[in-house]
């Protein structure tokens, strides 16, 4: 497909990896006509949809302009909140999609696998190899220590489950107590109690930036924060004024501030001239931070839920213009 064509297929999908185009193109077979690109919307550089129908993932950033001249958007994730700020911005009803649960405990097990390694510092360890030295890598075990999980939901209550399993001392923060079995506690008297932090919260417009340095100042000394919901709820820049001063003692993240700008600048070798992609070069380099590329949810499990939700949905909305789970309509 090249820059602005207006070929017309029935499904274009963007942001599709290696593994999850396999399962797509096994799933769909030829019963619709589709193309897969590895790029965002803005990396391609379309200026129509080349489809009736276009699925993304989180990074794209579709026009506006698109919404009177496609059929609908198919966003291959579980959040939405992408799609209702596109949705506030388009004046013509369109049909938005997203997918029901598919990857719960996958990203749970991230969540668990970022915290258990900068407990035990496995960057430091490896790093360590080479020289065969221990000094500074004694970690810690997890009978004994406080996980605070913020956001006790599908994932949350995964998470939960999960550290108690391991021995963890475990309390949930949320604005709803409807989780059976967890002991809830106030966000202040949580982050004061925790040795690691998971946020699992869903992204909205009252708590973004939840996790500011004025919150992260209230936090135990040498404590680990861990994030795999959306970037925006901890602001990097409050993250690495908490490393410098101390206050934290590791982080993990899985998301990202505006992470369609940061990760179209890592996949093309881009220059660091934005502040997103300076600070998250800067917060790569501490020993005591392991970032993953949004990946928490890529099991081979959860992958084929995934594809298969998403051939579902496909295929449902070519036959009636409509989705199994859709974004209901903004009453204007």
């Amino acid at each position: 497909m090249t820059p602005g064509s207006v070929k017309r297929l029935d499904v274009f999908f963007y942001e599709t990896f290696e593994e999850e185009e396999e399962e797509l193109r096994l799933l769909l077979g030829t019963t619709c006509s589709y193309e897969c690109s590895s790029k965002t919307i803005q990396e391609t550089g379309h200026t129509q949809p080349p489809a009736r129908l276009i699925s993304i993932r989180t990074q794209s950033t579709i026009p506006v302009s698109w919404s009177g001249t496609m059929g609908g958007v198919l966003s291959r994730s579980t959040g939405y909140d992408h799609l209702l700020a596109y949705q506030a911005n388009i004046t013509k009803p369109l049909p938005l999609g997203y997918l029901n649960e598919y990857a719960s405990r996958a990203v749970a097990e991230q969540a668990i696998l970022l915290a258990l390694a900068l407990q035990r510092k496995l960057p430091l360890q490896t790093k360590s190899f080479a020289t065969f030295a221990r000094d500074g890598l004694t970690g810690a075990e997890c009978p004994g220590r406080n996980l605070l999980v913020v956001g006790v939901g599908r994932i949350g209550s995964e998470i939960y489950g999960i550290s108690r399993a391991l021995g963890f001392s475990v309390k949930g923060v949320d604005l709803v107590h409807n989780r059976t079995g967890v002991e809830y506690v106030s966000r202040d008297e949580g982050i004061a109690w925790a040795d690691v932090i998971v946020c699992a919260m869903n992204l909205t417009g009252e708590n973004r930036g939840y996790f500011s340095a004025e919150l992260l100042k209230r936090t135990k000394p040498g404590s680990i924060f861990v994030n795999i919901a959306r970037g925006e709820l901890s602001p990097v820049r409050d993250l690495l004024n908490s490393l410098d001063a101390k206050q934290l003692g590791g982080v993990g993240l899985d998301v990202f501030e505006n992470e369609n700008i940061l990760g179209a600048a890592l996949r093309t070798g881009g220059s660091d001239d934005t502040t997103e992609v300076r600070d998250i070069r800067r917060l790569a380099a501490y020993p005591n931070v392991i970032l993953t590329p949004h990946n928490a949810f890529n099991t081979r499990e959860a992958l084929r839920r995934k594809s298969q939700m998403s051939v579902d949905q496909v295929k449902h909305f070519l036959e009636h213009n409509d989705f199994i789970w859709e974004l209901k309509p903004i009453t204007r």
